[in-house]
């Protein structure tokens, strides 16, 4: 596979975003954005993006925060991601300029275009579906569900996908009932996965905090893998 810098600037922050896509002359059909938790833009972000590669298309590790917020290091980025949770409006106005921004890189097809988060970058991608932008499917992993305090008008366009963990203390079961309803109002085409026994993270190998909910669980995990395959085979062309 190849990595390309897709080093972006907006307004005075600088993105250091990266496109992983498979060894080959042809262009991938379809493109995946893989947007990050409070760790910012990272390793673990790459090695998703890299397997992504193996079912044919290409996928940008995203970077939310910019480079000066993960020069700043763990606290920095948990102040960033903390500020954003308080102001879902600049959020939203970040996601649509790196939407934006990615989406004119000529490498990419806009109109083959998902987004798939995990923690707080769940809670980004149903930002971007709530929005309305014209996204083929968006995929939560163990996600933040609350709405955010803007609405917008309309049925979703992108397909919805939201893998739970039903342990989790950051999205409890009210949440995820308050989710479906918002998605069935809005004409979303919607499913929901929950997994029991699953906790906050249970895709990240380095969790391991189950005192607080947080816990990698790899049986779950492989499993809401084969589920995302399935669900992008269904949205996304293909050679």
């Amino acid at each position: 596979m190849t990595t390309v810098s897709l080093r972006r600037s907006i307004g005075h922050l600088t993105f250091d975003h990266v496109l992983v896509r498979p060894e080959t002359h042809r262009p991938a059909p379809a493109t995946v954005l893989v947007f990050h938790g409070m760790e910012g833009r990272s390793d673990a972000q790459l090695a998703i993006a890299e397997r992504l590669t193996g079912w044919g298309c290409q996928a940008i590790a995203v970077d939310l925060f910019g480079e000066a917020v993960s020069a700043g290091g763990a606290q920095r980025c948990a102040d960033e991601m903390t500020a954003f949770l308080g102001d879902r409006g600049a959020l939203a106005e970040r996601l649509s300029a790196v939407l934006t921004a990615l989406t004119e890189v000529p490498e990419v097809d806009a109109d083959a275009v998902a987004a798939i988060g995990f923690c707080f970058g769940g809670l980004c991608v149903l930002d971007l579906a709530r929005a309305g932008h014209p996204l083929r499917a968006v995929t939560s992993f163990h996600g933040l569900l609350t709405p955010p305090d803007w609405s917008v008008d309309g049925v979703i366009p992108a397909r919805v996908a939201v893998h739970h963990g039903w342990d989790d203390p950051l999205a409890p079961p009210h949440d995820v009932v308050a989710l479906g309803a918002e998605l069935t109002a809005r004409g979303a085409d919607w499913q929901l996965h929950a997994y029991g026994g699953a906790m906050h993270a249970f895709m990240a190998p380095f969790a391991a905090q189950p005192e607080r909910g947080i816990q990698y669980h790899p049986v779950v995990a492989e499993r809401a893998w084969r589920s995302l395959g399935d669900f992008l085979r269904e949205a996304l062309p293909t050679d």
